[in-house]
């Protein structure tokens, strides 16, 4: 047998958890390389392999963190490679795959369908193919509206060429949940604070964050119940309730926290709750700031942890635990309260284990977020909470940071290009893809009760 057909052979045999693992490594590896060349950088001399593996995961996995400035560091060369990973990481390598063998009218076999199935966790394999469609002509017709959109602002301002450049980027990143902005040519690592109080950009910005991380599933589900809420899947229900619940409790608790702080001081009424709202919207892992994070408060820090760590819907462009694990979560804690035997909500009763596995992602992520949080804080030297800004950042793809990611050792930006694979991925995924048993082992051990609480 020939190595190629070994090497044929032998991805057969992984499981989908595995591939897709596989997958994004490989994309992450390509980008690198790429990335280190001495054409990707404004300065050949820059060219690190380094830096470009550290933007690399960061881009594939929509993430956002930094070494260096964007826009400043990068050539036009550097930051297409960037959006591309970008945008495959956003849709997911496997609908992109499906996508061109579809085009090429090429034969799509089970183990394609349930990896596809695994990568924008849809309820069922059937009608996969139909939902990738679905999955591309939505990403490009959203992404193609904000850029127009946005060309409005960006072209006045960079010129012609320069303007529609930005504003593809910018929408891209935006709907991707990816954080990655060119605005390095006002200023290095500003972000988007020139635009604090420009409510047209802010409010595009928002909405394609808000779309990107609702989930392919959800969008699918809007259309088919044409907006009728009640004719909605209960995920859908879900993802929708806890979205508006985090956007709204987020930007009133940002708004109340900031006040009379050197944030919010020389700020109007107007540019402090565009700030609340788009602080409140992009810490969901989006990446993009219109504020200097190095002036919250030690409250408004923490408010954004939480939101960073809850993050987006299963099956879209954004990470964290997921909105639907919070909300599993929560629910549990009422029913427990009301002494209910079964989890139920807007009339439906949810799965027994769907607690234990809602429990699992979220004591993972926790774990591997302050762990690494601490061992950043105490070999680097930094304040604690805001060493945990980075790692939750990190791990929920969000992208945020105080400002510390650039000056990090190797070491720490190691273990953060870790947690964006981890949270990229999934927890569940990263786990099933490193277990040795395929089937679940039913219990002999006997029965015996253990008091909680």
């Amino acid at each position: 047998m020939s190595t190629i057909h070994k090497i044929q052979n032998y991805f057969l045999h992984l499981s989908p958890m595995k591939i897709l693992l596989c997958g994004y490594c490989t994309i992450i590896f390509i980008g690198s390389c790429l990335l280190s060349l001495p054409i990707a950088v404004r300065q050949p001399q820059d060219a690190d392999f380094f830096t470009g593996f550290f933007t690399a995961t960061s881009a594939a996995c929509v993430t956002g963190l930094i070494r260096v400035d964007t826009y400043t560091h990068w050539s036009f060369f550097g930051q297409a490679v960037i959006l591309g990973l970008i945008q495959v990481g956003g849709i997911g390598f496997m609908t992109l795959c499906i996508s061109i063998m579809t085009i090429t009218k090429r034969k799509i076999g089970l183990v394609s369908r349930s990896l596809m199935q695994n990568s924008v966790s849809a309820p069922q394999i059937g009608g996969i193919v139909k939902m990738t469609r679905f999955i591309i002509i939505g990403t490009f017709l959203i992404e193609s509206i904000g850029a127009v959109l946005l060309s409005f602002h960006f072209c006045p301002m960079f010129g012609l060429k320069k303007g529609i450049w930005y504003s593809i980027f910018h929408s891209i990143s935006a709907f991707c949940n990816a954080g990655f902005d060119l605005m390095g040519t006002v200023q290095p690592f500003s972000s988007l604070t020139g635009e604090l109080g420009n409510w047209y950009v802010n409010i595009i910005i928002m909405l394609l964050i808000i779309i990107g991380g609702l989930g392919f599933f959800v969008w699918h589900d809007i259309v088919t119940a044409k907006w009728h809420f009640h004719k909605m899947h209960l995920h859908s229900k879900l993802v929708l309730s806890v979205s508006a619940f985090l956007i709204i409790g987020g930007t009133l608790l940002l708004f109340v926290c900031e006040q009379g702080t050197p944030m919010f001081e020389n700020l109007s009424l107007s540019e402090q709750l565009a700030a609340s709202s788009f602080q409140s919207v992009s810490a969901r892992t989006a990446g993009f700031n219109t504020v200097n994070l190095t002036e919250l408060t030690q409250a408004g820090r923490f408010i954004m942890i939480l939101l960073m760590l809850v993050g987006g819907s299963p099956g879209s462009t954004a990470g964290g635990i997921k909105t639907t694990t919070f909300a599993v979560l929560f629910l549990s804690v009422i029913t427990t309260f009301r002494n209910r035997k079964s989890t139920e909500v807007f009339g439906r009763r949810l799965e027994d284990f769907i607690t234990r596995k809602a429990t699992c992602v979220f004591i993972l992520y926790i774990t591997l977020s302050f762990s690494i949080g601490m061992f950043i804080s105490r070999t680097e030297g930094i304040n604690l909470i805001d060493s945990l800004f980075e790692t939750v950042s990190a791990i929920a793809t969000a992208g945020l940071t105080t400002g510390i990611t650039p000056g990090l050792s190797t070491l720490s930006h190691s273990l953060l290009a870790f947690l964006m694979i981890f949270g990229r991925v999934g927890s569940l995924t990263m786990l099933l893809a490193f277990s040795f048993t395929k089937k679940q082992a039913p219990s002999t051990s006997p029965l015996e009760k253990i008091q909680i609480g």
